[in-house]
């Protein structure tokens, strides 16, 4: 979840973490914030608020705003011309990132930017991208197409038992990696006189601030939470839908995770593994509380239904989705027990998962758990809807059996489907997370246009599609099918909302799949379209160009560009009947499918493209399927609408031409429309049903990071811890970093528990010097017939030498107006990273008259505050709390200056006093104190 804060944010210096030219700094809410000027590599100046710091292999860019970044779900990246350098370290405040760069190059003329779910964090943001146009000239934007059919059974209707609500706290759990116990609550709500053994689903919330002041616009991702603060009830927000399933006969609970999401910032997979731990440690109390009832608490023993914990539905929004994804996992393969805080048996069977809004850091979705994921089109937080990877990263890696859907909800923000998140219903501070420029308004997503939906109609919606999943996963009714599978049927309880689905998996069977591992369903294009890259900065080869305008969730990043294996067929054409031929290396069966399907992406806003459908068998025959049409979704340049939608055609023509559909051989597309574009993302074989599903036993890889002293001298090589659990062999897709340090190199490997094949090797070298920490990072994803936990891994080469001593002594401290007040600070020995810190003013001793902003240079105060304050300000009281001078000694240097420089102003004064306290940051980033300084000005009248 995003939101901006209105509170006061505690600053830890930006201009001294990015190493920038002494002056104030500050943390703002809501405006100008201090700003670090460009620095330069290789001569070229690099864009304002960057610097490289640092020398050798302890390198480190970082990135300055001018206020804090909202506390959300997506992770921010660094980018360079489009290419993922990587996820920077935030500082406590939230303002400063930084980012090792080791080996990696940094040309002076590269295009920085920081993202995060794909949405600019940084100025060059300001700078907007040409709008995405209607096809037809003066149509409007985002014309609304006609509502789906109705589906003949609706799941948001409610159900008829009555419902009764409570909530429990147990004890605090210690997590692994966390050093503060994470809460153990939930908000129940179940049926009350429904009977026998009810099914069960457990919602988790998303990432969120954690504590709020009553009665404030303050709050705060601390925990515990600061004295004076209430936790905000984040697990209280999904009431609606709980109260439709609890209806409809479903025991449900709402887990409470303010404790992770107040430390998950350290965590390399960004707290899923905790989320997991958390979900099944309360799954287990359940188990427990089921075998003797006397022991549940009172919430629980109220809701008078007994809990049926083999039929499970996990229901998880934004980095909750990701958490319940690794909870399914998890509880069909055990997670490495230094990782989990679970231990014990897994007395629960997981029938599906809804994520909405998700996070997947990892790419790493459970292949043989259905799921549904729900998409908002105008979500401001996953920007770049990357929980799209819960479809399209299952294909080809498990049995293929389970349904995993998506479903696009035109108009949905990221925040509003929790009611604790939406202003006017929450009880703690809350926004809508889709900005919205008032004097240049989004067509598609600021409120009031046509298309957005109210926080009423987007909770309606959410909770009918909770309740469709719910039915079909675990109560297995196939009527609800077509409400998720793509057919295009809509839900009447979910209103005014237009929601659009296709799917992958179920009864499906491959036909053309861009990117398969399978080498004999490998792909050539010939025709108006040809073979694209998903991920790749380059424009000849990428799908979408890196400066297109908009973006599409299936081309979502994870942690390396380019990147092998994910593909789409891009088609262009400039006149009607130009076709494109998809040919696979060796024929596919299309036996016993009633229809092709395919899911296809045209431009946002777009109409009519109309494609015609052929296909060959291997012996040359061809048949005519029919048309198809496709409108593109309504979108601007801040929406992931380039989004497939779902188009089938009977096989009935290629049963009557007597194709041999066993041997099918290649897809022709031909468009009838005029000059277009469009995306072919795959073609399946459809025939209706839901077929059971049995998880296969497939082997897990999870790696580990391994942390190690530098040592004084020498070069020691480690290797990346890596485990190998379960049964059988599987491949995985391993991305390990470049000889040379810049970038990553790949190579598919089968894996098989009990065997070292996965072996990827870090040499550190040691040294005297203080230091940053060093890391080298190793990524992996399933290709096929594996599973990946911990999808991250590494060695890290921790600094073992001490900081050197930093002397501060007086160069100039008794001036005249006019002049500087000038300190210069030097240390004991060189390091090899910049040595940080800065002065705290107090005010002078005795109640002597002190400086003001008024005294200063007003270029100096415009260049570190962002503005000029007026009225002027005393140091001692700026107008935000714990501002600066700041200082940074270079790396492989021992001395730099602070200097305040002050002007005359004109009017008789007497003599000003300035008072403050030097203190330098430590490995930790806490600050070390020094002895006063103080300096006095005197009148130039």
């Amino acid at each position: 979840m995003i939101r901006v804060t209105r509170g006061v944010t505690t600053a830890v210096t930006l201009l001294a973490l990015a190493g920038a030219s002494p002056g104030l700094a500050y943390a703002q809410p809501g405006g100008a914030g201090a700003r670090a000027g460009g620095a330069a590599v290789n001569g070229t100046e690099l864009p304002e608020g960057w610097r490289v710091v640092g020398s050798g292999a302890e390198r480190q860019l970082v990135w300055t705003a001018d206020r804090a970044v909202p506390m959300g779900d997506a992770r921010v990246e660094f980018r360079a011309g489009g290419r993922l350098l990587g996820h920077p370290v935030a500082a406590p405040d939230g303002r400063s990132f930084r980012l090792p760069l080791g080996d990696e190059r940094i040309d002076g003329g590269a295009a920085l930017s920081v993202t995060a779910g794909g949405r600019r964090l940084d100025a060059e943001a300001q700078a907007r991208a040409p709008r995405l146009r209607p096809a037809t000239p003066g149509a409007p934007v985002a014309r609304p197409e006609a509502p789906l059919p109705a589906n003949s059974v609706d799941p948001g209707v409610p159900g008829p038992y009555r419902t009764a609500s409570g909530e429990y706290a147990l004890a605090s759990v210690r997590l692994p990696g966390f050093p503060a116990p994470v809460e153990m609550r939930a908000a129940v709500t179940a049926p009350r006189d429904a009977p026998g053994k009810r099914p069960v689903a457990l919602f988790l919330h998303g990432r969120h601030g954690t504590c709020y002041t009553a009665g404030s616009e303050e709050d705060s991702g601390a925990w515990p939470c600061p004295a004076g603060m209430r936790p905000i009830p984040s697990h209280q927000g999904y009431g609606a839908a709980q109260r439709l399933l609890a209806s409809q006969g479903y025991v449900t609970l709402s887990v409470s995770a303010n404790g992770v999401n107040g430390q998950d910032h350290a965590a390399e997979d960004g707290g899923a593994q905790a989320r997991s731990s958390l979900v099944r440690l309360h799954l287990a109390r359940w188990a427990e509380w089921g075998a003797r009832p006397e022991k549940a608490p009172a919430a629980v023993r109220k809701a008078a239904a007994a809990a049926d914990l083999s039929r499970v539905l996990l229901v998880g929004h934004s980095r909750g989705g990701e958490g319940v994804n690794r909870a399914a996992l998890d509880s069909l393969s055990a997670p490495p027990a230094a990782q989990d805080a679970y231990r014990g048996p897994v007395r629960w069977k997981i029938r599906g998962t809804v994520l909405i809004g998700p996070t997947i850091f990892g790419q790493n979705p459970v292949p043989d758990v259905p799921s549904l994921t729900v998409l908002p089109g105008c979500d401001g937080d996953v920007s770049d809807l990357q929980g799209q990877m819960y479809l399209d990263a299952t294909r080809g890696v498990g049995r293929g059996t389970a349904l995993h859907s998506a479903v696009y909800v035109v108009g949905a923000n990221h925040n509003f489907f929790n009611s604790e998140w939406t202003p006017g219903q929450a009880q703690a501070p809350a926004v809508d997370d889709f900005w919205s420029d008032g004097e240049q308004p989004d067509p598609v997503c600021s409120p009031g246009t046509a298309t957005r939906l109210t926080a009423p109609q987007q909770q309606t919606a959410g909770a009918a599609y909770i309740a469709a999943a719910a039915r079909l996963f675990v109560a297995g009714d196939d009527r609800v099918r077509p409400l998720l599978d793509g057919t295009g049927r809509r839900a009447p309880s979910a209103g005014p909302a237009r929601v659009l689905a296709h799917a992958v998996g179920a009864a499906r069977t491959p036909a053309f799949v861009p990117g398969s591992a399978d080498a004999g369903a490998a792909l050539t294009v010939s025709g108006a379209g040809r073979l694209c890259a998903q991920i790749d900065e380059d424009a000849a080869r990428s799908c979408l160009a890196p400066d297109e305008s908009g973006r599409s969730p299936h081309f979502a990043f994870w942690e390396t560009s380019p990147e092998p294996g994910r593909d789409a067929v891009a088609l262009g054409w400039t006149r009607a009947g130009t076709p494109v031929t998809v040919r696979t290396a060796r024929p596919v069966s299309l036996a016993g499918a009633e229809s092709l399907a395919l899911r296809v992406i045209v431009p946002p806003n777009s109409r009519g493209t109309e494609l015609d459908v052929t296909v060959t068998d291997a012996s040359g025959r061809r048949a005519a399927l029919g048309r198809v049409r496709v409108d593109g979704l309504p979108g601007s340049e801040r929406t992931a609408s380039y989004w497939a939608r779902e188009v089938r055609v009977p096989l009935a023509a290629a049963v009557r031409a007597g194709l041999d559909l066993k041997r099918a051989a290649a897809l022709e597309l031909t468009p009838r429309t005029a000059a277009g574009r469009a995306w072919l993302v795959d073609s399946w074989g459809f025939r209706p049903g839901l077929p059971a599903v049995r998880p296969a036993a497939l082997p897990r890889v999870d790696l580990g990071r391994l942390t190690v002293d530098e040592g004084d001298s020498g070069l020691r090589t480690y290797r990346v811890p890596v485990t190998v659990s379960g049964t059988g062999s599987g491949q995985v897709r391993v991305f390990s970093p470049a000889p040379g340090g810049e970038g990553f190199t790949s190579r598919v490997v089968t894996v098989r528990p009990g065997h070292r094949d996965i072996d990827v090797k870090v040499p550190v070298e040691g040294n005297t010097r203080y230091g940053w920490d060093v890391t080298r990072d190793v990524f992996v994803k399933a290709v096929r017939g594996a599973v990946v936990g911990a999808h991250r891994g590494g060695v890290t080469a921790r600094n073992d030498d001490p900081m050197p001593v930093a002397r501060v002594t007086p160069v100039a401290d008794a001036v005249g107006e006019g002049q500087a007040l000038v300190w210069r600070v030097t240390l004991s020995q060189p390091a090899d990273a910049d040595v940080m810190g800065g002065f705290s003013f107090l005010a002078p001793a005795g109640g002597a008259p002190e400086l003001s902003t008024a005294d200063l240079d007003p270029e100096w105060v415009r260049d570190t505050y962002g503005w000029v304050p007026d009225p002027a300000r005393p140091l001692s009281r700026p107008e935000y709390p714990d501002s600066y001078a700041a200082f940074a000694v270079p790396a492989g240097e021992t001395v730099t200056e602070v200097r305040v420089p002050t002007v005359k102003d004109g009017v008789a004064e007497p003599v000003e006093a300035l008072r403050a306290v030097p203190f330098v940051y430590d490995a930790e980033w806490r600050q070390v104190p020094g002895a006063e300084v103080t300096g006095t000005v005197r009148d130039a009248s």
